[in-house]
């Protein structure tokens, strides 16, 4: 058995077995999501988002298989202003497969950190937000402690000018995995709720003032989507 798993370890580290299921994962999300029957909370500050100017949009890291359903959402809102969508993810190997998995909902990957230390992808997200994109954050990414916000997010936000959207979703049938940021994995035909909260300013300068309001938006986003869709 020892040695059945070292070789399965093995495996996982090739960058084609990874390419592989990383696909395969991305197409079995696109189905989950598809097939599941989705309501919109917060309708007016998605509209908000899909037609303004630049924004932050933040999400614990256990709602990232959601994220996908409110990308599709906002695109078919008559107010939707097309541009481009990214994320930031890390550049560690699991940031590198969650990047291939969400590429196929035609996402842009930036490579970097949203804690104060890594500051990898900062210069990018303030380019990227100065020409009127749209990027997402995980701010308690790629390691934790869950539902913890590193500093970055507050950052960036205050350094470009641009809103932070605090955002989540749940759904009816789901998985949570024992990982360390206990990821809800949605499973086919069932009901979907995406939270949209009021977006949040954040003054240049006093972006450590802003944390305990963007840290409880975010909680209350999250605890409201369970509160709507509970399994």
């Amino acid at each position: 058995p020892h040695a059945t798993g070292a070789a399965m370890k093995y495996l996982l580290r090739k960058p084609l077995v990874q390419a592989l299921l990383a696909r395969l994962l991305g197409r079995y999300l696109a189905f989950a999501l598809r097939t599941t029957r989705w309501t919109v909370d917060g309708a007016e500050d998605l509209a908000r988002v899909a037609a303004g100017g630049p924004a932050v949009v933040a999400f614990w890291h256990e709602h990232l298989p959601f994220m996908p359903e409110l990308i599709v959402i906002a695109r078919r809102l008559p107010s939707y202003r097309p541009r481009l969508i990214h994320t930031l993810v890390s550049h560690h190997r699991d940031g590198r497969f969650i990047g291939e998995v969400v590429r196929r909902f035609d996402v842009q990957i930036v490579y970097g950190s949203s804690s104060s230390g890594g500051a990898t992808g900062l210069r990018t997200l303030l380019r990227l937000l100065a020409q009127g994109d749209i990027v997402g954050i995980t701010p308690d990414g790629p390691r934790g402690p869950r539902r913890s916000l590193a500093p970055g997010v507050a950052q960036v936000a205050a350094l470009s000018g641009a809103p932070i959207v605090p955002c989540a979703g749940c759904t009816s049938r789901r998985v949570v995995l024992g990982t360390w940021d206990r990821l809800s994995v949605p499973l086919p035909f069932g009901r979907g709720v995406v939270v949209c909260g009021p977006a949040i300013a954040v003054r240049k300068g006093e972006w450590r003032g802003a944390l305990p309001g963007i840290t409880a938006a975010l909680n209350h986003v999250a605890e409201r989507a369970e509160r709507l869709c509970p399994a």
